[in-house]
């Protein structure tokens, strides 16, 4: 399977339409508290091996990270571990300021 790619805008969209989705961020601790999507649910990349018994292999993920590469490896490694929605933020946390809400700062 492959890792399906989505935009800020349609995450956005499927926020408005609230679509069951768990928007899981990978960036370290810091980050998050500086700037994350709200709702959004914090497991640092490194952390993800050994917390996949947190997460739903049937619910539809979207892995967020700075500028869309660390979660892009680990949106790989949940396809590869058996899951089987799961969508990279293209862009990450920036894109997300930058098109969706201005309210979250950038760095």
């Amino acid at each position: 399977m492959t890792v399906k790619q989505i935009s800020a805008t349609e995450l956005h969209a499927k926020i408005q339409n609230e679509e069951p989705l768990l928007l899981l961020d990978v960036r370290e601790p810091g980050e998050f508290q500086y700037a994350h999507i709200e709702g959004s649910v914090l497991i640092p990349l490194q952390q993800i091996p050994h917390r996949l018994s947190e997460l739903n292999p049937q619910q539809p993920i979207v892995v967020i990270c700075h500028h869309g590469m660390r979660s892009q490896q680990a949106a790989h490694y949940l396809v590869h571990s058996g899951f089987e929605n799961i969508s990279n933020l293209t862009g990450g946390i920036d894109a997300w300021s930058c098109q969706c809400d201005s309210a979250v700062p950038r760095y």
